[in-house]
């Protein structure tokens, strides 16, 4: 069976990407997300890992964050071994998928539905490696040569 890994921070970008649960069951898979207490119950219902959550309002402890998730994404990677990378962003799931496209793994983005007229940050970054590179409007397919218009997912 496949193995893919499916990767979002939490909140909005994790609530598009569960949107695909359907798909779980198609593959040999694992979800990863940041650890918050809105997140940790998910532990009960999917295969799941934790990395740690990063606000932003200590500078010195996001950077710390930072470097932390990066050495998580290379250490799950590595674990998992997965052929397929999915996100739908932000920071943490860009990380996934630069490491995995460094292991070997196709990548493929789906950006959130919040953008509309332009890519988010981490889309921009994914958007040069990604194997398959979705939005949920027209208008970005359009002007994106290598987006694909998928649709909603919420």
């Amino acid at each position: 069976m496949k193995r893919v890994m499916f990767a979002a921070s939490s909140g909005g970008h994790l609530t598009e990407l569960l949107k695909l649960e359907e798909l779980f069951n198609e593959y040999d898979y694992v979800l990863v997300t940041e650890k918050t207490e809105v997140t940790e119950p998910l532990k009960d219902k999917y295969n799941i890992e934790f990395i740690k959550y990063g606000p932003c309002k200590n500078k010195f402890k996001y950077i710390l964050t930072i470097i932390q998730n990066l050495f998580s994404a290379i250490r799950l990677v590595l674990k998992y071994k997965p052929e397929t990378v999915i996100s739908t962003g932000a920071q943490v799931g860009g990380f996934f998928c630069y490491v995995g496209k460094f292991f070997g793994a196709k990548v493929i983005y789906i950006e959130t539905m919040a953008k509309i007229k332009e890519l988010s940050g981490t889309g921009n970054n994914v958007y040069k490696i990604a194997d398959k590179f979705y939005v949920q409007w027209e208008g970005l397919a359009e002007k994106y040569e290598k987006a694909e218009y998928l649709g909603r997912l919420i």
